[in-house]
C-alpha cells in the first residue's frame, strides 16, 4: 500500500507513465528505468496527483517504494525534538523522494508534502528490487547516486555545524536561489518565515531578525512572502568558506 493520505487523488495506472518528456538528461534515473526495463505494452509505474499542502509520505509509514517528481515542488521533512519540524530539503521535477529508506529500513524516516500541485511517479519496492538484481548497470548507477547523496549530506552537516544563525539563513536563501531561480526578480519559491527557520535550524523570530538586518544592508528586498536577492555576490562572500554550493 502506498503511504499517502486518503484525500489525495487516487493513483492512476497509466500506460503513458512509461515515457517522461520533462528533460533530455541521460543521467535522469526515470529515463534509465523507462528505457531499460519497461516494454511497449505495460507500465510499471503509477502516477499520483497531489494538491498543494497534501502529504504523500507519512513519517514512520512502511517503506514500499520510491517517488519521482514528474512536476511540482515538494517539502521533505523530519520530526525533531518536541515534535518540531525540520525541513531536510526541497525537491522539484526529476528528483527522487523516499530513497534514503529504500532497501535499508522498514519505515520512512522522513515525511513529504506537496507545496505546489504535484504529479509523482511511484515505483514499488518489489519492482525496483527486481530491476536492481537483473541489471548490474542500473545497480551501478544507483550506487553512484547514493554515494553522491551521502557525500553532500556529510558536507552539509559539517558546514551547518560551523555556521552562525545569520550564515544559516543566508545559506537557505542561496539554496532556494540555486535550486529554483527567480521569477520577475523574486525567488521562485515563496516560503514562510517559519519554513526558512525549519530549513535553517533556527527560530522564526531569528529569521525575521536576520531578514530585517539584510534589508537594512540592502542585500535583500522583501514583499510579503516574496524575497529578492539584491546583492548576490555579497551573500555568497559571507558564507564562501562553508562551501555554500554543496547542497543542491
Amino acid at each position: 500500500m502506498i503511504a499517502f493520505n486518503s484525500h489525495i487523488n487516487a493513483p492512476q495506472n497509466n500506460t503513458n507513465a512509461r515515457v517522461c518528456n520533462l528533460c533530455n538528461s541521460k543521467n535522469c534515473l526515470i529515463h534509465k528505468i523507462n528505457e531499460t526495463f519497461l516494454d511497449n505494452n505495460t507500465s510499471q509505474s503509477t502516477i499520483i496527483k497531489c494538491k498543494r499542502s497534501q502529504q504523500f509520505i507519512i513519517e514512520g509509514a512502511p517503506v514500499n517504494g520510491l517517488f519521482f517528481i514528474k512536476k511540482g515542488t515538494v517539502k521533505v521533512f523530519r520530526t525533531g525534538i518536541n515534535g518540531r519540524e525540520q525541513i531536510v530539503r526541497f525537491a522539484k521535477s526529476c528528483e527522487i523522494i523516499g530513497h534514503r529508506g529504500f532497501g535499508t529500513q522498514e519505515y520512512y524516516s522522513i515525511g513529504a508534502i506537496a507545496i505546489q500541485d504535484t504529479e509523482l511517479y511511484y515505483f514499488s519496492k518489489e519492482y525496483l528490487q527486481k530491476i536492481l538484481l537483473e541489471n548490474p548497470k542500473f545497480s551501478y548507477e544507483m550506487m553512484l547516486f547514493y554515494a553522491n547523496e551521502l557525500n553532500r549530506s556529510e558536507n552539509k552537516v559539517k558546514s551547518i555545524s560551523q555556521m552562525t544563525v545569520r550564515e544559516r539563513v543566508i545559506d537557505s536563501l542561496l539554496y532556494i536561489y540555486r535550486k529554483f531561480g527567480d521569477l520577475r526578480g523574486f525567488l521562485n519559491l515563496p516560503l514562510s518565515r517559519k519554513e526558512y527557520a525549519d530549513y535553517a535550524g533556527t527560530t522564526e523570530e531569528q529569521v525575521i531578525r536576520v531578514f530585517s538586518a539584510l534589508k537594512k544592508e540592502r542585500l535583500i528586498i522583501t514583499k510579503g512572502k516574496k524575497i529578492a536577492i539584491n546583492n548576490l555576490q555579497s551573500l555568497k562572500n559571507e558564507i564562501s568558506e562553508h562551501n555554500y554550493y554543496l547542497d543542491l
